[in-house]
């Protein structure tokens, strides 16, 4: 056990408990992404509030799409905010509460309520992917440069249990509303305020324990959240220099845009294409939980051992075979083995791409540059679940068309990962080159 979670992981001065406080937030978001964004909400939004129209995939996507925007125009802004004032955690705290709200306020959504569905979903949403983002800017504060693969492999692996139990005490209520005879207009609903009840209890965990590492930078350039545009452009105008981070931004909007599909669509596909009910979709979604914490578990330590570049390259095969899986199958068992590879890969793919860009981030402009991390992540998440609704809907509702045309991205996205030098990136980071 001390072999796995050896002290040397961390750096001075950081305490184990501040370590499980972070992770405890990868715990604490994952009931939303797995409840909201993949499991149940996205396939009852499709079948049951938008009454199973053709056009339910795009409207989906495009809500999501509307808050990614919106994350990618004010992040960049908040993050620089954070680093002048070092209040990521106080930051933090208000886009929480926010998320766990707006979270629990999407059980009033019924069917037909289309407007108000999208609207709570792009409020929701865009707090969700803040709180995502400044999470991540503390990884190179409490993890050594060596250590930061199996670290950030800690949190995701953490957040994929979180994300079990949510789903589990979800699929436990689910089934004994269907005992009862409820309908999903019935069940859906108190779902979505077991999500925000589990979201904001173990967030609690992680502000009780995980304290801010940053000084603050008074004089640091002041960029207001309404002068983000303006913020953005020059954020990307510094990181300039840094070419093998900006690379692997690329790299990240090609790849993270069939992942995007992936979290954001699974449910979906699972229900109309395969033939799914929503109590297997729940479980489907849990194991592939399971599958992704292993991934993430063990690609965390592999990453450090083999290379970062390598782990990624792995998992963006197995995505690419996960397509081709899913676009093919005509039966749930064959539709299950994608769905297994998807997870393993899932845990893997982003603990990979989190970790490299730790290393090659500034260490006195973290919350800024992740901010253009979260900026590159928020236009994937555009880019692929819009495309694939588009695709959709422009074929007469043919998914399986778009879920193969998916694995171009991760194709790209393996084209794109070929020149990135982490360890260059790295030294230029701390103004070695």
């Amino acid at each position: 056990m001390n072999a796995l979670f050896s002290r040397d992981a961390l750096n001075p001065g950081v305490r184990w408990r501040e370590l499980l406080g972070w992770a405890m937030y990868d715990f604490a978001n994952s009931g939303y992404t797995t409840v909201v964004i993949t499991a149940v909400f996205a396939a009852y939004f499709v079948g049951g509030v938008a009454g199973g129209a053709s056009w339910g995939p795009l409207a989906w996507t495009a809500g999501l799409s509307v808050s990614y925007a919106i994350v990618m125009l004010t992040m960049p802004g908040l993050g620089a905010w954070a680093d002048r004032t070092a209040g990521k955690k106080r930051l933090l705290m208000g886009v929480t509460a926010a998320c766990v709200v707006s979270t629990a306020a999407l059980a009033w959504v019924g069917p037909g309520q289309v407007a108000l569905g999208l609207l709570l979903l792009i409020i929701s949403n865009t707090f969700y992917s803040y709180g995502e983002s400044l999470t991540a800017s503390f990884l190179p504060e409490l993890a050594q440069p060596h250590a930061i693969g199996r670290v950030s492999g800690w949190g995701w692996a953490l957040g994929y249990i979180g994300g079990m139990l949510t789903l589990g005490l979800c699929l436990a209520y689910v089934l004994a509303a269907q005992a009862r005879g409820e309908s999903g207009s019935q069940f859906v609903p108190v779902t979505m305020l077991i999500t925000a009840v589990v979201y904001g209890a173990a967030a609690c965990v992680t502000f009780a324990l995980m304290r801010e590492h940053a000084s603050p930078q008074p004089d640091a350039p002041v960029v207001g959240v309404l002068h983000s545009l303006r913020g953005l452009r020059q954020t990307l105008r510094d990181a300039r220099p840094y070419q093998d981070f900006t690379r692997l931004l690329a790299c990240a909007v090609a790849y993270q845009g069939g992942v995007a599909v992936a979290i954001s669509l699974a449910a979906i596909y699972a229900e109309q294409v395969i033939g799914f009910q929503p109590q297997e979709t729940m479980v489907l979604i849990f194991v592939l939980n399971m599958a992704a914490f292993l991934g993430a578990f063990v690609f965390g330590y592999a990453q450090d051992k083999i290379g970062h570049k390598l782990a990624l390259a792995l998992t963006l095969l197995g995505w690419i075979l996960t397509c081709v899986i899913a676009a093919l199958s005509s039966t749930k068992e064959v539709f299950w083995w994608a769905a297994a590879i998807a997870g393993l890969c899932m845990g893997s793919s982003q603990s990979s791409g989190r970790a490299m860009a730790g290393l090659m981030v500034p260490p006195a402009r973290l919350g800024e540059f992740f901010g253009l991390w979260t900026f590159a992540i928020r236009l994937a998440s555009i880019l692929g679940p819009l495309s694939y609704g588009l695709i959709t809907w422009l074929s007469g509702g043919n998914q399986r068309i778009a879920i193969g045309s998916t694995s171009l991205l991760f194709v790209v996205g393996l084209v794109l990962l070929v020149p990135i030098n982490v360890e260059r990136g790295r030294r230029m980071a701390l103004g070695q080159d």
